[in-house]
């Protein structure tokens, strides 16, 4: 099956020159979700992850599940102000501006297995941060993992872990 089938694309979205793809169409059918997530889990499995850590919002619609399919943990990475309790946060810098992402503090314990995944990886920068407040957690992040790759904007050179997409778009 060739998950771009079920992928579509809305331009202008959010702004005017921007080409969204849209996972919600992918969603909505049983039988390409299924595929996606078998090969997602077939992906992440390698790197035998104790917890699965996805970045709001989209990743965790991925990693959700896929931690059940898996038989691992979930944990959300979100914006500030977002969890309850205790939270570590790490800001980071966009093209224009900054950000920071933040986790419950207790989230993870060292030495664990975490893998970050998200519906996209565009230029990296999230999930760069993600990977580095993991880190800072104690835990150890054999691999990121998205449904979508923007190959054109070289994302995955900003991370120093192996890197998984089921679909590429390279322009």
């Amino acid at each position: 099956m060739d998950l771009k089938d079920h992928i579509r694309g809305i331009p202008d979205f959010p702004k005017p020159g921007i080409l969204f793809y849209d996972i919600s169409t992918l969603l909505r059918e049983a039988d390409a979700w299924q595929v996606a997530m078998g090969r997602l889990a077939r992906a992440v499995r390698a790197y035998h992850p104790d917890l699965l850590a996805g970045i709001e919002s989209r990743g965790f619609l991925l990693a959700a599940p896929l931690a059940l399919k898996l038989g691992c943990g979930f944990i959300m990475l979100r914006k500030p102000g977002k969890l309850p309790g205790a939270t570590v946060g790490l800001d980071y810098a966009l093209e224009y501006g900054s950000d920071r992402i933040e986790m419950q503090a207790d989230a993870v314990t060292p030495g664990q297995r975490v893998v970050i995944i998200d519906d996209l990886l565009a230029t990296g920068g999230t999930m760069a941060a993600g990977i580095a407040l993991l880190r800072q957690c104690g835990a150890e992040v054999p691999a990121g993992a998205a449904l979508i790759e923007l190959t054109f904007l070289h994302g995955r050179d900003r991370l120093d872990v192996p890197f998984e997409a089921l679909v590429a778009y390279g322009s």
